[in-house]
């Protein structure tokens, strides 16, 4: 659906608030608009859904920005949104009664969910649906900002159909916080230490270095070798995404590029690196 017409796409930090400035400037859809919209575009009226999508991208917006404290970069949340709030037009039904945003809310958040269970490497241990439902749902259902009880834990745990040590282990893992390495000098006693007074410097040490570069070296070479083994745009998709300086292109960056959608850029994407993997296993 989205090859079909462009919509606006929050490309970065820069123009992120002008692309919010955007969408909310698109017209709201009354229900009957939205109802002869929505039959046109069963009928695979392109124009109905495109004027669907716009007039609930803020609605992704919305959304995404519930998902701040994840760490990862909102217009990439919002993309994500989009692909779901895509598909939710394309199999929504207006005649069941619901409005498309009702409907949309599942697949929108679907999208996000996945796309932060992908890229947040602390959540690994969410792979199963009880997992996922305990990470996306802890930060609610805590009581305070205080250290969960294990009152508190367990009843969690029964809530969510899960075990008490995984919401011991997920709000560990949600609310651990950086420990300075170094003292606070204002009032640092002689006598005190911080952890940095723990800590030995090896990397200069001759033997350490020579073992280092060689690792780095293999690694580089390995890599590229594994690169060159890729067909073109596999290559050019993952250079760009992941390899680049200051931060790689979006998926809706290169799906315009390639004029493709942004879920056939993550299909390649994910090929390609399952790809580099074998590559790499046989070097």
């Amino acid at each position: 659906m989205n090859n079909a017409f462009a919509l606006p796409i929050p490309s970065g930090h820069g123009s992120l608030e002008q692309y919010i400035h955007t969408v909310n400037s698109i017209p709201l859809l009354t229900a009957e608009e939205e109802h002869s919209l929505a039959v046109r575009q069963l009928q695979g009226d392109l124009e109905a859904a495109k004027k669907l999508i716009l007039s609930h991208l803020r609605v992704v917006v919305s959304i995404a920005r519930g998902y701040d404290g994840y760490g990862l970069n909102q217009a990439d949340l919002i993309q994500e949104g989009n692909i779901g709030l895509m598909k939710a037009v394309k199999r929504y039904e207006p005649n069941r009664g619901a409005r498309l945003f009702s409907f949309a809310v599942h697949w929108i958040k679907a999208e996000i969910h996945e796309f932060i269970l992908r890229n947040w490497r602390m959540v690994r241990v969410a792979t199963t649906k009880p997992q996922r439902k305990l990470f996306f749902n802890l930060r609610s259902m805590r009581k305070s900002m205080n250290a969960l009880s294990p009152e508190e834990a367990q009843t969690i745990a029964d809530d969510l159909g899960v075990k008490m040590d995984e919401v011991l282990e997920m709000e560990q893992r949600m609310t651990g916080k950086d420990i300075a390495l170094l003292p606070d000098n204002s009032d640092r006693e002689e006598d005190s230490y911080a952890p940095i007074d723990w800590l030995a410097d090896t990397r200069n040490e001759p033997t350490q270095q020579i073992a280092q570069k060689a690792r780095y070296a293999m690694q580089t070479e390995g890599l590229q070798n594994a690169l060159a083994q890729l067909d073109e745009r596999s290559r050019c998709i993952l250079e760009s995404r992941w390899l680049q300086d200051g931060g790689g292109l979006t998926l809706h960056e290169l799906a315009a590029e390639y004029g493709v959608s942004a879920e056939r850029i993550r299909q390649i994407e994910a090929k390609a690196i399952q790809k580099l993997r074998g590559f790499m296993s046989e070097e």
